[in-house]
């Protein structure tokens, strides 16, 4: 009787999905003839015709996006409410829909009357009898849970004719326990109150989510993101949303859920590609990204773009009718900091010409000079080969990549480091730039830790000139210029920026304003230096930070908060804390919870939901001659028989010394090679993962954000112990799997 009224129920649902569906079908039909309709606007001949063309093309494609990303779990809940509030059922979706009629057909889980499905309880029904959630596979319902939320309005309701079966485990207990794969889904269906709360919050200054592993921190921010593109669209278009994420291996974790919920309009980074036309991969050795992410880098950057490019000219001679012209040292040391005194390097370049120029100008003595005019000598000057040479040699245009790689000089670097690194620390970094090529385009010799001190230069220097590919084709274009319309708007900034606000140059490349709303997960991993780079992206811009403190790999939060509060400039804040664990077994969570107390983290442990029966469980290595034989052998059968009990994903955590090693064994196990059954070969997933490897090899910051069936920890200790904040590392780690936990060592 059971399977019976599943079956039943489950056929009604399917009855209104196909309801739905051909209803999303006719709208994309719609969509198309709008946008046929908007071309043929082209062809008529005037200015009008064409911005009609383009404003429909635009919303018609907009619209087909939204539609094509809505097909996957189109419906997915249901709500039947007291007869005195709604006597309908009311369906909620990806998207909104309406009828023929333009009645309401599906209700947009974002809507205002959609908010109930997640905010009803037990314990405040807010008139919700029965909250249920269709588990669908493509187009065709496969399975429905219902919560009943008031017993006392169901016995009312049947007693009016209203049948209302219930039926199903619960849709959170069924999601929970899904295997996983390599992309992060979205939770639209079974989100939470508390989650809820934290998604619809205010849209303005910045909302804080915290809350230990597992509490779904990131899925929450990003449908919060989703969230606001459907209640202000127009200004987070208009401004665009950033989403930046602690590594590539993340990005390409979350990069399907905010499309599935019908939102394309979202710029996705990692802190590697926060910078325009900068991709960074890897990360340097701890003990150097600890310098490179410190907040006195901002000052290294600071005197290293006032610097004298090196092996510039360091003078300049030139005999003019019976003057001997002479521009030394001192004379060129003492233009150079009034120049830099009026703003950004780079901008200087058109008034080099005149500061040369009426700099030689003042020398001249003679009376047969002076008859030839200073109209005479400024044509002669800009001439003449060897000044055009000197005056690019000594005020070349300069991009931050070349600038950085001025501190891979050890003599350099000692000078403009002086009080600020130890020659110690000048030691650990300056190697890192040493191998810096400008010439090539920004690669592997860029470390991600490097892409913030970038955009430190980038935004002390300003724009390069456009011309600056072919400057000895134009030289006295290029050191000449005409008055820069750009420079006058600076300096009338500049010159009245109302009181009490202090003028800030615009950013190099970069609107000064930034992106509407900015959205930072694993925010507690942030130095200040990526601090200071996204905060140039967010001045104007609301924001969503997510993070948990315990789980900080930056071992100087201090330095960290004090960068995080500049960069939000004193915005209202608005704090939501998550207190539930949805990710891991009971058993799972308290053994990592255990760790973090016996190490000392002031960790904030959430309760686990569920149980398994499954202990985490520990394979001791003999630790004679051959132990990474005996390690080998001993993580081969951990995988192995961790991959035979789970049916997603596994991960295999290692030092990251190790990382190479252990990807070469798993490429040498034949059961899990790519061609058998189940089991994908693994790659290094720093550089390019594939969406359906079931086995990965990662590092502990790799794990930042992922989860897993099932992990395989090697060597624990020498995780904890590679940095400064292993510990919190080693605790992120054991915190990743849904299922089982093995570590080996």
């Amino acid at each position: 009787m059971a399977e019976e009224l599943v079956e039943r129920e489950v056929a009604a649902e399917q009855t209104f999905v196909d309801r739905v569906y051909q209803q999303l079908e006719k709208a994309g039909r719609n969509a198309e003839e709008l946008a046929r309709e908007g071309h043929s606007r082209g062809r008529l001949g005037h200015e009008g015709g064409l911005v009609e063309r383009d404003a429909m093309v635009f919303q018609a494609a907009k619209r087909i996006a939204q539609l094509d990303a809505a097909h996957e779990g189109l419906v997915f809940g249901r709500l039947d409410l007291d007869a005195a509030v709604d006597p309908e059922p009311r369906y909620v979706g990806r998207i909104g829909l309406r009828d023929e009629d333009r009645d309401s057909l599906l209700i947009d889980w974002r809507a205002p009357a959609a908010a109930v499905f997640y905010q009803a309880t037990a314990a405040e029904p807010q008139g919700v009898i029965r909250r249920r959630v269709l588990r669908s596979t493509g187009r065709t319902v496969v399975g429905v849970e219902d919560e009943l939320l008031d017993a006392e309005a169901l016995s009312a309701a049947e007693q009016e004719g209203r049948e209302l079966p219930i039926v199903g485990e619960g849709a959170l207990m069924a999601q929970l326990s899904r295997a996983r794969d390599r992309s992060m889904h979205s939770i639209v269906a079974t989100i939470q109150a508390e989650q809820d709360k934290a998604i619809r919050a205010p849209g303005k200054g910045v909302v804080s989510i915290s809350g230990g592993p597992g509490t779904g921190k990131t899925v929450v921010a990003l449908h919060r993101a989703a969230y606001l593109l459907y209640s202000d669209r127009a200004r987070y278009e208009r401004g665009g949303v950033l989403v930046v994420g602690p590594s590539g291996v993340f990005m390409r974790y979350i990069e399907r859920v905010l499309p599935s919920l019908g939102e394309t309009a979202v710029a996705l980074r990692s802190l590697g590609e926060v910078v325009d036309d900068v991709r960074a991969t890897r990360h340097d050795e701890p003990a150097v990204a600890d310098i490179k992410g410190a907040a006195r880098m901002a000052e290294l950057m600071r005197r290293t773009a006032r610097q004298q490019a090196p092996g510039s000219p360091r003078e300049f001679r030139v005999f003019w009718r019976d003057d001997v012209l002479r521009l030394d040292r001192g004379r060129l040391g003492q233009l150079r900091r009034q120049l830099m005194s009026q703003g950004l390097r780079n901008r200087q370049l058109p008034r080099i010409s005149r500061a040369l120029l009426d700099a030689l100008w003042r020398q001249v003595r003679s009376e047969r000079g002076r008859e030839e005019g200073r109209e005479k000598f400024d044509d002669e000057m800009l001439s003449r080969e060897d000044f055009l040479d000197f005056a690019l040699g000594w005020w070349p245009p300069l991009d931050a990549a070349t600038v950085l790689s001025w501190l891979g000089d050890a003599e350099f670097l000692a000078r403009v480091g002086e009080g600020l690194l130890s020659a110690e620390e000048q030691a650990r970094v300056v190697k890192t730039w040493e191998g810096i090529d400008p010439a090539r385009p920004i690669g592997p010799q860029i470390s991600i830790e490097d892409v913030p001190l970038l955009d430190e230069l980038r935004y002390l220097l300003g724009d390069l000139p456009a011309k600056a590919d072919d400057e000895r084709d134009d030289p006295v274009g290029l050191i000449e210029g005409a008055v820069d319309i750009q420079e006058l708007m600076t300096a009338a900034d500049r010159e009245f920026a109302p009181a009490g606000r202090s003028w800030r140059p615009p950013t190099s490349s970069i609107e000064d304003d930034g992106y509407a709303h900015v959205l930072i997960d694993e925010a507690q991993d942030l130095t200040p230096m990526q601090w200071r780079m996204v905060g140039r992206r967010g001045r104007t811009a609301s924001w969503t930070i997510v993070g948990d403190p315990a789980q900080s790999s930056w071992p100087v939060p201090a330095e960290a908060a004090a960068a995080r509060a500049e960069a939000l400039e004193r915005k209202q804040l608005h704090e939501f804390h998550l207190s539930t664990n949805y990710r891991n077994s009971a058993e799972i969570y308290a053994h990592a919870a255990a760790y973090a107390r016996r190490v000392g983290l002031d960790a904030d442990l959430p309760d686990a939901v569920r149980r398994t029966g499954e202990e985490p469980r520990h394979v001791e290595v003999d630790e004679a001659d051959g132990a990474d034989g005996a390690l080998e052998a001993a993580t081969r059968a951990a995988v192995l028989e961790v991959a035979g009990r789970v049916a997603g994903t596994v991960g295999i955590v290692v030092p990251v010394a190790r990382r190479s090693e252990v990807n070469a064994w798993l490429a040498g196990w034949p059961e899990l090679a790519a061609d058998a059954p189940g089991a994908r070969a693994a790659v290094d997933s720093t550089v390019q993962p594939s969406g359906e490897d079931r086995v990965v090899v990662l590092t502990g910051l790799d794990t930042k954000g992922l989860e897993f069936d099932a992990i395989v920890v090697v060597r624990p200790q020498e995780i904890e112990d590679e940095s400064a904040t292993g510990r919190a590392t080693l605790y992120v780690v054991l915190t990743r799997a849904t299922q089982l936990l093995t570590t080996v060592g």
